[in-house]
């Protein structure tokens, strides 16, 4: 008799997997920002642009981050980034998230320009500005 997995889910690290046709697949919700398109980016960049470079300056006001430039991208797996010159990253989708997941995004940004890494030191700048940064962490990852 064979023994079959079909559509069995598993846990394993805290993670579920699912077995289907015996490939193994992370299961969970579809994404919900998933569905948008290159021609959303080309409709929505200028917006996107205007409302992070309002709020980075709005996080900024003290000039606290010395900010080289701001770039709008169409990232598939990633909200933001920051280079060595300072410049800034963000996805267009930040456009289509809750205020307090974006404010969250760009203010960790801004905190890489102090600390160019996920050190202990940079969580602790993180949670001066965003106390509640862990429980923002968790609520990105559905979008």
């Amino acid at each position: 008799m064979k023994k079959t997995f079909k559509n069995k889910i598993y846990q394993i690290f805290g993670r579920r997997y699912v077995v289907r046709r015996r490939v193994i697949r992370v299961a969970g919700p579809k994404k919900i920002l998933g569905h948008l398109s290159a021609k959303d980016f080309k409709e929505n960049k200028k917006a996107s642009y205007a409302l992070i470079s309002e709020r980075v300056l709005y996080f900024n006001q003290s000039g606290e981050f010395p900010v080289g430039k701001i770039f709008i991208k169409n990232q598939k797996t990633r909200w933001g980034s920051c280079s060595g010159k300072r410049n800034l990253s963000f996805n267009y989708k930040l456009l289509f998230l809750p205020e307090n997941l974006r404010d969250y995004i760009i203010i960790h940004e801004l905190c890489h320009l102090k600390e160019m890494n996920h050190s202990k030191n940079f969580w602790n700048l993180v949670s001066q500005k965003v106390p509640d940064y862990k429980a923002l962490r968790r609520q990105i990852k559905l979008y």
